[in-house]
């Protein structure tokens, strides 16, 4: 088994330095994964983050490559180590699921502190428990209530548990709270992507078209969670008419052109862009990729709110 590995993967040698992670990605998208993953591997081999991430992805995922969750978490470390911000998201759940809770925890927080849902369900939890993190009851109710704002389920499971101990003065706290805690997640995400688009250094490692990975549910702590996960309901059709107005959401900053057209066509069927048409717009050496007819600073937030919940960097501007 050993022998046929090596020899499948040493044929494209010679070719190697002229594939990149887009050549990788166009495979994967053609359904073609082994191709994919013969790509990337050589990129990962040299340090490529984009390429370790999707490595790990396809070891979750099991495409290309045998299911093998230990190579993909060894994978995750690896990118986030390189500062790939998806790969430390991951692999902070990960170890989580996996038992690694102390490991998980720096992870977790700077997960929860750009507004991950799924890390700010986690911490919730355990600020309402006081395991890992100290007992604040005012800080686990308003975590856990962003969480459900984004559409988390489990987090309106644990609200309701919340409810039967959390008294109603330490909930109307919580309030501000949250309004704090989600304006720095919005700074942190917005001060993230001017790093990338004005760091010309990160070109290279710019975002790329991932392989679609659906997001495991962490385990919460039994104290405050149901027996069974209701599964999360699809989400509603959406009219799609065309939207007008001045304000636009800005999905990324690329060197390869190509790379927002990728991240368009994931991205154009998510509700909260529909009818809202694409504008790429030149600057430098960097193409922006933007969803535009937004018509107020809030639309545009509220937009940028659900898919930064679902794993994309957003920024909102204004034309």
């Amino acid at each position: 088994m050993t022998a046929l590995v090596l020899l499948t993967l040493a044929a494209p040698v010679a070719q190697a330095a002229t594939h990149s992670v887009k050549d990788g990605v166009d495979a994967w998208s053609n359904g073609d994964y082994a191709a994919a993953v013969r790509t990337w591997e050589p990129l990962a081999q040299k340090g490529d983050a984009d390429a370790l991430f999707n490595l790990a992805q396809a070891y979750k995922l099991g495409r290309g490559v045998p299911l093998d969750l230990s190579s993909a978490e060894r994978l995750y470390g690896q990118a986030a180590e390189k500062g790939h911000v998806q790969a430390a998201d991951a692999y902070g759940l990960l170890l989580f699921q996996e038992g690694e809770r102390e490991r998980a925890l720096p992870y977790l927080q700077a997960s929860a502190a750009r507004g991950d849902p799924r890390a700010m369900y986690i911490l919730g939890v355990a600020h309402f428990n006081g395991d890992l993190v100290a007992k604040d009851w005012v800080r686990a109710y308003a975590l856990a209530s962003l969480a459900r704002q984004a559409g988390l389920p489990q987090a309106a499971e644990a609200l309701a548990r919340m409810d039967e101990h959390v008294p109603l003065a330490d909930r109307q706290k919580s309030v501000v709270v949250a309004e704090q805690i989600s304006a720095q997640a919005q700074a942190n995400r917005e001060r993230l992507n001017t790093a990338v688009e004005l760091d010309t250094r990160l070109a290279q490692a710019e975002p790329v078209a991932r392989p679609p990975s659906p997001p495991r549910s962490p385990k919460p702590a039994p104290q405050i969670t149901a027996a069974a996960k209701p599964k999360e309901p699809p989400a509603p059709p959406v009219a799609k008419k065309k939207a007008s107005g001045p304000w636009r959401v800005q999905l990324g900053a690329f060197a390869v052109a190509g790379n927002a057209e990728t991240l368009w066509s994931r991205l154009k069927g998510r509700p909260e862009l529909a009818g809202h048409p694409r504008a790429l717009v030149r600057v430098g050496k960097l193409t922006k990729l933007q969803a535009t007819g937004f018509a107020s600073r809030a639309e545009a937030s509220a937009a940028c709110a659900r898919l930064s919940a679902g794993g994309f960097t957003c920024l909102p501007s204004r034309d």
